[in-house]
């Protein structure tokens, strides 16, 4: 951990200290970290040597030491996430953590899941396509912006609760919205209906302290290659231990009928070395003092936020508050082409930053992470001014 001299406090790195460690290209204004994350160099490192490791001697490392490595990487997860290591399972993403429960759950036809219009548009198929197959039905509650207050989105859900609810599917953090919605209060009551809990923490870990222990939910999907820093293609499910028997493994294999952890990791010949490296990348959090490089980053966050405002003149999705948004924000534009919009901010001003449309809105969303310093905020609110005069001039 840097500190600022003998006996002192640690340090918060910066920019300067932080972005010669990830990968990221020179010169790209990457505001996207939200999408797929990036990985510093250590961790990457850690992750060629895993996988030199394998090829080195695959039948060792697959057949002799697999157990006991997936074990060691689970444990240090499970830290981190404040959960026992035998009830959480890598996963390459959140999406497949979240399939293996959807595809799991013995839905009758009338049974209904209940989520929001806020949810991420991979799980929104994928919650469709298991409700095609069983009759059940997908129900989308609407909660609207601007979000004022905790309480007015947990009753906007609720109010749409049946006595055919089975599941309650829930965003911790939204993609869409970038919001942070208050999952606690809606787990507890589905909980007392005996309503199953399933979450998708795809952008959580890493950018908002997580204790799946206090969240208490029967089920959450997260991923470790976004804002944990860890290499593609590694995340995670959790699974509380009562619920645990209703999940099958999308693969069946080896690990059939031999146990959670066993089915669905024991699964046929993988790559494993992104699994492997996120003990390195839990290392890389802790040695550059994450809380604060978070707090530092939300900061940055709120100024891009604010600005941006300014320069749309459209309200914000919600207040300026670390209850509502962490290192990603999303904010209004007045753009009628995002797509137009988004394939100039790159192509033209070399910025990297997602515009969509949600709910009739075009959004920006700008993801802060530590390696982002103020000169990109301000390339990126000079470039939507540029988007903005364009657009008002074929008006």
């Amino acid at each position: 951990m840097r500190s600022d001299g003998a006996g002192g406090s640690p340090r918060v790195p910066g920019p300067s200290d932080l972005r010669p460690q990830f990968l990221l290209r020179p010169g790209v204004v990457f505001l996207n970290h939200g999408s797929y994350g990036a990985c510093p160099r250590p961790v990457f490192d850690t992750y060629q040597q895993w996988q030199r490791e394998l090829e080195e001697q695959p039948v060792e490392f697959l057949h002799y030491r697999f157990k006991g490595l997936m074990r060691s990487a689970r444990e240090a997860l499970s830290t981190f996430l404040n959960v026992d290591p035998d009830d959480v399972i890598y996963v390459p993403n959140a999406t497949t953590g979240l399939n293996i429960v959807a595809r799991s759950l013995a839905l009758q036809p009338g049974d209904e899941i209940l989520g929001t219009d806020h949810e991420y548009g991979a799980l929104d198929r994928t919650w469709r396509f298991v409700c095609e197959q069983r009759g059940a039905r997908y129900v989308r509650a609407g909660v609207p912006v601007p979000v004022d207050s905790p309480d007015q989105v947990v009753e906007a859900v609720w109010s749409r609760v049946t006595s055919r609810t089975r599941v309650l599917f829930l965003s911790h953090i939204t993609s869409p919205t970038a919001l942070i919605l208050p999952v606690e209060p809606l787990l507890r009551r589905a909980r007392r209906q005996g309503i199953l809990t399933v979450v998708d923490g795809a952008h959580t870990p890493g950018q908002i302290p997580l204790d799946l222990r206090a969240l208490d939910a029967d089920f959450y999907a997260g991923n470790c290659h976004k804002w944990m820093c860890a290499p593609k293609g590694s995340g995670f499910l959790y699974a509380r231990r009562e619920v645990q028997p209703l999940l099958a493994p999308l693969v069946v294999s080896w690990g059939w009928r031999s146990g959670f952890i066993d089915e669905q990791e024991w699964q046929g010949t993988r790559d494993i070395a992104a699994f492997l490296s996120v003990p390195a990348a839990i290392e890389f959090l802790r040695a550059n003092n994450w809380p604060e490089v978070r707090r530092t980053c939300h900061a940055l966050a709120s100024a891009a936020r604010s600005a941006l405002l300014a320069l749309g003149g459209l309200p914000p999705l919600a207040p300026d508050s670390p209850t509502w948004y962490a290192q990603m924000v999303c904010v209004p534009l007045p753009l009628a082409d995002a797509d137009g919009a988004r394939r100039r901010l790159w192509s033209e001003f070399g910025i990297e930053a997602p515009i969509t449309v949600w709910d009739g809105r075009t959004l920006i969303r700008v993801s802060i992470q530590g390696y982002n310093s103020q000169a990109d905020i301000d390339a990126l609110v000079a470039a939507a001014g540029r988007l903005l005069e364009a657009e008002g001039e074929r008006r």
